[in-house]
C-alpha cells in the first residue's frame, strides 16, 4: 500500500516511519499530482491554521476534499482531526479544512503549549491495554453526527470523558500523537483500512 504524508508541516517523519514499520509504503506529499498514486493519507499534527494556509497556497485544499470524497481513506492526528472535522470551534473566521467527518472539534480545548500532557486512552478497535497518548494543544471532539463512531476518550482527570478518536467510513481521527510513543497499534488500526479499501476497489 501506498501511503502518503501531507508535508505541509508538523511530525512528518514520525508518522512515515511508524507507517513504515507497519509494512506499508509511506512518502511525503507536498504537490497535487502527488495525491493521485496514493491508497491512503495520512495529515499529521502541527499548527491547524498555518497548515490549512499551507494546503491553500500549495493548490491542495480542493484536490484532497475531492479524494476524500472519493473514498480515500485518511487518517489525522491532532491538528489532522482539526482537519478533517466539518466544524471546528475557536478557529480562524478563514480557517479552511478538508473536513469529511461530521463532528465538531475544539481547537486547543486542552490548553495551550504548557498544558500538554500524558493520558491513558483505551480505543475500541485495539487489543491491549489503553494507549499512552501524548496531547500537545490538542482538539477534542464536542459533538458527533449519527454516522460517526466514537472510538476512544480520555480516561481520567479533569478531561475524563472527553472523545479524542473517532471514525466515520475511511476516516480515523485522534486528538493525541501516536506517532511519537512506538505503540503502534493506531497506524496498523489505518493500514488495515487502507488494505480494505484497496481490495473493494
Amino acid at each position: 500500500m501506498n501511503i502518503g504524508v501531507l508535508a505541509l508541516q508538523g511530525d512528518v517523519r514520525e508518522h512515515v516511519r511508524a507507517l513504515t514499520d507497519c509494512g506499508a509504503q509511506a512518502c511525503a506529499v507536498r504537490r497535487p499530482d502527488e495525491l493521485e498514486a496514493l491508497d491512503g493519507l495520512v495529515v499529521p499534527g502541527g499548527e491547524s491554521t498555518t497548515m490549512s494556509n499551507l494546503a491553500v497556497s500549495f493548490g491542495l485544499l480542493e484536490p484532497i476534499r475531492k479524494r476524500i470524497a472519493g473514498g480515500l481513506p485518511v487518517y489525522g492526528s491532532c491538528a489532522g482531526m482539526i482537519m478533517l472535522a466539518d466544524t471546528i470551534l475557536d478557529g480562524r473566521p478563514d480557517q479552511e479544512a478538508f473536513g469529511g467527518i461530521d463532528m465538531v472539534v475544539r481547537r486547543n480545548a486542552f490548553g495551550r503549549q504548557v498544558d500538554s500532557f500524558e493520558g491513558a486512552v483505551a480505543i475500541d478497535a485495539l487489543s491491549g491495554p489503553p494507549l499512552h497518548a501524548v496531547f500537545i494543544r490538542a482538539p477534542w471532539v464536542e459533538r458527533t453526527g449519527p454516522d460517526v463512531q466514537v472510538m476512544g476518550r480520555v480516561e481520567g482527570g479533569p478531561a475524563a470523558g472527553r472523545i479524542v478518536a473517532v471514525r466515520q467510513g475511511n476516516l480515523l481521527a485522534t486528538a493525541f500523537h501516536p506517532e511519537l510513543t512506538g505503540d503502534l497499534r493506531v497506524h496498523r488500526h489505518f493500514v488495515e483500512m487502507v488494505h480494505r479499501s484497496a481490495a473493494h476497489r
